[in-house]
C-alpha cells in the first residue's frame, strides 16, 4: 500500500503541470497586426469604452476605426460596464483561436502587449504600432462577450 501511494505521488509530481494562466501570442513574436509601440512616438489617441447594455448586448464604442500603416496609436480604454471586459487586438483567425481557448480557460491571465483586461470602472491603455495594412479585429474574449456583440474592426491603410 505504501509503495502504491509513493508511486502515485511520484507520478503526479513528475507529470508536467498545464497551467491555464497565460497563452501564446504577442510574447515577442512578430504579429501581422504590428508590434508594441513607443509612447514617445504616439501620433493619435483613440478612446474606447467597453460596456454592457440593459438588453444583454456588450459593446465597444467606437466599434471600428481606421489608422495608417506605420502609425503608433494610444488606445485609452475604459470599462464603464459592471463586468470585467478585455480588449484584444489581432488578426481575425487569431482572435477566434484565442476565443476558443478562453472558453476552455475563462480565468486565463493575459500578459500580451496587444491585450488588456479591465475590471468594472477601471481604465488602462495599449500603445501599438501598426506595421502592416489590412483589416484586423479587436474583441472581448471573456466567454460569451464576443457572441453578445463585443468585437470590432480595425482598418490599416497606407494613407
Amino acid at each position: 500500500m505504501k509503495t502504491t501511494i509513493l508511486a502515485l505521488l511520484f507520478a503526479v509530481s513528475a507529470t508536467p503541470v498545464l497551467a491555464s494562466g497565460s497563452h501564446d501570442g504577442g510574447h515577442g513574436q512578430a504579429m501581422a497586426i504590428g508590434e508594441p509601440g513607443d509612447k514617445a512616438k504616439v501620433t493619435q489617441t483613440i478612446k474606447i469604452t467597453m460596456k454592457e447594455t440593459d438588453d444583454g448586448k456588450m459593446l465597444f464604442a467606437p466599434d471600428s476605426f481606421k489608422v495608417r500603416k506605420g502609425q503608433t496609436v494610444r488606445f485609452a480604454i475604459s470599462n464603464v460596464g459592471e463586468l470585467d471586459h478585455e480588449f484584444v487586438l489581432d488578426q481575425e483567425d487569431k482572435i477566434m483561436e484565442h476565443k476558443a481557448v478562453m472558453e476552455k480557460f475563462p480565468d486565463m491571465e493575459h500578459e500580451d502587449a496587444n491585450a488588456i483586461r479591465l475590471a468594472a470602472g477601471k481604465s488602462g491603455e495599449i500603445v501599438w504600432k501598426f506595421t502592416n495594412d489590412g483589416t484586423f479585429k479587436f474583441a472581448c474574449l471573456v466567454p460569451g462577450h464576443y457572441d453578445a456583440g463585443m468585437h470590432g474592426d480595425v482598418t490599416v491603410a497606407n494613407k
